[in-house]
């Protein structure tokens, strides 16, 4: 395993073995910090190292390089056991993976500059700044899955913050069909607690669903007057809109009814009909009530008089027929203890026809 003498001096000063060396303890440093699942880690550490064991400052030493390690928290003992003896005469299984990783793959091609970073197969060009490696490894994902860290502000530009990125938008209930990525953003409508939106996104998203009228009446028509609220929403649709009873309209604009005006109801005789907002109200005469189903009024005393005149004919029939039951009852009682006395008096006392 060998490497160019980094200061194209053979005879003085450091050699290839001492950057294979590093190398070799990089790639330990690395595998350590992603067992502990902080894979940033050898980032700090090859920005540590290069900043306080520099060549030109004769500091580039094992020594130097294990106290970054310590500095950084790592475990100094798996990283010795990672690297192993560098000058045994045998292969290093992790050096030798990386000569086997550099041969071509498929499209990617042998690599032959160093460091190399493969994202997706391919070979990474440029600088070796965390910045800048990182928005080449962003570029990876597929569009709408990067994770969060890839739509930081210092990473990329979020498209929504200006105009909402030209897609649609309830600014009442602060919803968007925005939706930022680190390609730019998308135009797609949105679920929101549950409820799934649909429409193109760009000028148009709409509730779906048995939960839509929660969300912003789903987009129908709705007011309130006096704590009075109607909508054009009903949750036992999953979409459209219809004007509820009283108003009339597409569903998106409702306006109320003139019942009156219209007479559509009311127009019976001694009617006088008042319009009200989503309604209207029905007066008769002062002796007369108004049935709503009928369309009709009907006279108070009338019934008053009806219902006490039926009362007084019900009673006078109970009693008729109570009075019949007590005679009759009388009557026959009667009979009965005149038969019975008869039946004991001939017993005891001989009766004429007995004589005979």
């Amino acid at each position: 395993y060998c490497a160019p003498d980094p200061e194209q001096d053979f005879e003085d000063g450091y050699n290839g073995k001492d950057v294979v060396y590093e190398n070799l303890r990089q790639l330990c440093v690395h595998r350590v910090a992603k067992e502990n699942n902080s894979s940033w880690v050898w980032w700090d550490y090859v920005t540590d190292f290069n900043i306080r064991c520099s060549m030109k400052e004769k500091r580039y030493s094992k020594e130097c390089a294990e106290t970054v390690v310590e500095s950084l928290g790592l475990s100094l003992d798996k990283i010795k056991k990672c690297i192993g003896d560098p000058d045994a005469d045998e292969e290093n299984q992790i050096l030798k993976a990386e000569q086997n990783f550099q041969l071509g793959q498929e499209n990617r091609g042998v690599i032959t500059i160093f460091p190399t970073f493969i994202i997706n197969n391919v070979q990474y060009r440029g600088k070796l700044e965390r910045r800048a490696v990182l928005k080449a490894i962003c570029s990876g994902f597929k569009e709408r899955t990067e994770p969060s860290i890839c739509l930081s502000t210092d990473i990329e530009t979020n498209e929504c913050l200006e105009a909402n990125g030209g897609c649609w938008q309830d600014k009442r209930s602060n919803v968007t069909a925005c939706k930022d990525t680190f390609r730019g953003r998308v135009c797609e409508c949105p679920v929101v607690d549950g409820i799934q939106y649909k429409g193109d996104g760009f000028t148009s998203c709409k509730p779906y669903g048995p939960a839509r009228c929660s969300m912003n009446e789903g987009g129908c028509w709705s007011e309130t007057r006096k704590n009075l609220t109607f909508s054009a929403c009903s949750n036992s649709e999953t979409s459209g809109c219809r004007c509820p009873l009283g108003f009339h309209g597409d569903g998106l604009k409702c306006e109320d009814i003139d019942e009156c005006k219209e007479k559509s109801a009311c127009q019976c005789d001694n009617c006088k009909c008042k319009n009200s907002w989503g309604g209207y109200e029905c007066k008769c005469s002062k002796n007369s009530l108004y049935m709503k189903e009928q369309d009709a009024c009907i006279e108070r005393r009338t019934g008053s008089r009806s219902r006490w005149l039926f009362t007084i004919v019900g009673l006078t029939a109970i009693a008729g027929i109570s009075l019949a039951a007590y005679i009759f009852y009388k009557y026959h009682l009667k009979s009965y203890m005149d038969s019975e006395i008869v039946s004991i008096m001939s017993q005891y006392i001989p009766l004429d026809s007995q004589n005979h």
